[in-house]
């Protein structure tokens, strides 16, 4: 007997090959379904989703956790908003990217294609089951979806009325797979599952990323943990510092694209560090410093280097002073995810340095690490943000999701 992971594959594989026919506005249709059937079934997901929270403050969870998987009225009217700006976009598949026309007659054009079947593995985040559902269906794949058991009774919840909407289309209900049994064992089975699935890409913290990336056989789409870093040279202007350096820290603390290192340069620090420093503790950050900030500092906690390259997801913030931008670019190689990087300066010559020279798939002058986002750079969704440099960089929309075929029209040529 199949396993669930086995019957699901096979299914998902099937329902890809009839995604090839359907058109953009078939696609359409049913996203637009979908985003209708997420506010019908609102109460019902939020209902599942409270099983979740109460699991998960029973286990103890970090409230960080639990704000990654509690859904609310305000957070599905935000899934079914995306999905209209999803609806809005082109699609990329069937795109004509190339066209080579030889002197044999042969007529080759290079067309956009869906990748197939991707398989998604993922933590917390229910509405990443919605994103990444959306986003594949919309390219023309099928996905098959394994989400963590901190956020099952949510992911089910949202599969099923995914589902439901699909019933009203001519999109197949098997296009959208979810594993239902969250054990390590169907984990490492969806790894190796080469036979169905073209991509596996992972979304949650460092250890889960860094297993899949060393376990998996099947082609991995990497996504990356988040320690993003502000720069804060000496030319920066303190009311954008402080702006910046509150909202990318606190406004969603819990993501990969908050802030989690701020650099200072020196004699930045004398004049304003402690006025910054107070700023941030005032909003609840606690701040982890170097030897020179716990001395002015009388809150600050001594950093070790661990915390240099701790992905917090939380109110922390290491804090460390360094000598110039150059500096600070070697700190960031250090102790960096590629993610996403940020300078603050009113300098151009510096900014540029930075921008050209830091290893990131983002790099900010001047504004929040927080606009590393599908939906802020104008995506719809995001299926993920990437931190490799094959394939896809930063956040992965439409075209993350799609490769190329090779179509060539002939009239009897052969190759002498």
């Amino acid at each position: 007997m199949a396993s669930e992971i086995q019957d699901k594959g096979q299914r998902a594989k099937s329902a890809s090959y009839m995604l090839n026919s359907k058109t953009t506005c078939e696609k359409n249709e049913a996203l637009s379904k979908i985003a209708e059937q997420l506010l019908i079934d609102q109460h019902t997901i939020m209902a599942e989703n409270a099983k979740d929270l109460a699991e998960g403050e029973h286990q103890g969870m970090p409230v960080s956790t639990l704000d990654r998987i509690m859904l609310n009225e305000e957070r599905i009217a935000a899934m079914a908003d995306a999905i209209h700006l999803l609806v809005s976009l082109n699609d990329p598949v069937g795109t004509i990217v190339e066209r080579i026309n030889k002197d044999n007659g042969l007529r080759i054009e290079k067309r956009v294609v869906p990748l197939g079947v991707i398989g998604m593995i993922y933590e917390a985040r229910p509405n990443v089951t919605v994103d990444a559902a959306t986003l594949a269906l919309k390219t023309g794949n099928a996905i098959i979806l394994r989400g963590s058991s901190s956020a099952k009774y949510s992911n089910i919840a949202l599969v099923a009325s995914i589902h439901r909407a699909l019933t009203q289309t001519s999109i197949p209900t098997d296009a959208v797979q979810l594993i239902e049994d969250t054990s390590r064992k169907t984990a490492k089975e969806l790894f190796h599952l080469k036979a169905y699935l073209d991509v596996l890409i992972p979304r949650g913290g460092k250890a889960l990323i860094d297993l899949v990336v060393n376990e998996a056989t099947v082609p991995v789409l990497e996504t990356g943990a988040g320690n993003c870093h502000i720069y804060v040279d000496q030319m920066a202007d303190y009311i954008k510092t402080e702006k910046i350096c509150l909202n990318a820290k606190t406004q969603r603390p819990s993501v990969c694209n908050a802030a989690e290192s701020l650099l200072i340069h020196p004699t930045w620090f004398t004049a304003y560090g402690v006025q910054l420093l107070t700023s941030l503790h005032q909003a609840g950050v606690t701040i982890i410093g170097d030897e020179h900030v716990c001395q002015v500092f009388a809150s600050a906690l001594p950093a070790t280097e661990n915390d240099y390259a701790a992905e917090y997801l939380d109110l922390k913030i290491s804090v460390k002073l360094v000598d110039n931008v150059y500096e600070a670019i070697e700190h960031i190689h250090q102790f960096g995810t590629n993610h996403s990087e940020a300078i603050i300066t009113e300098d151009p010559l510096i900014a540029e340095t930075f921008l050209n020279n830091v290893d990131a798939a983002a790099v900010y002058h001047n504004a929040s690490t927080r606009f590393t986002d599908g939906f802020e750079f104008g995506y719809g969704a995001e299926i993920g943000i990437s931190t490799q440099k094959l394939h896809a960089r930063g956040p992965m929309g439409l075209p993350a999701l799609t490769s190329t075929k090779y179509f060539i029209h002939g009239n009897g040529q052969i190759r002498e």
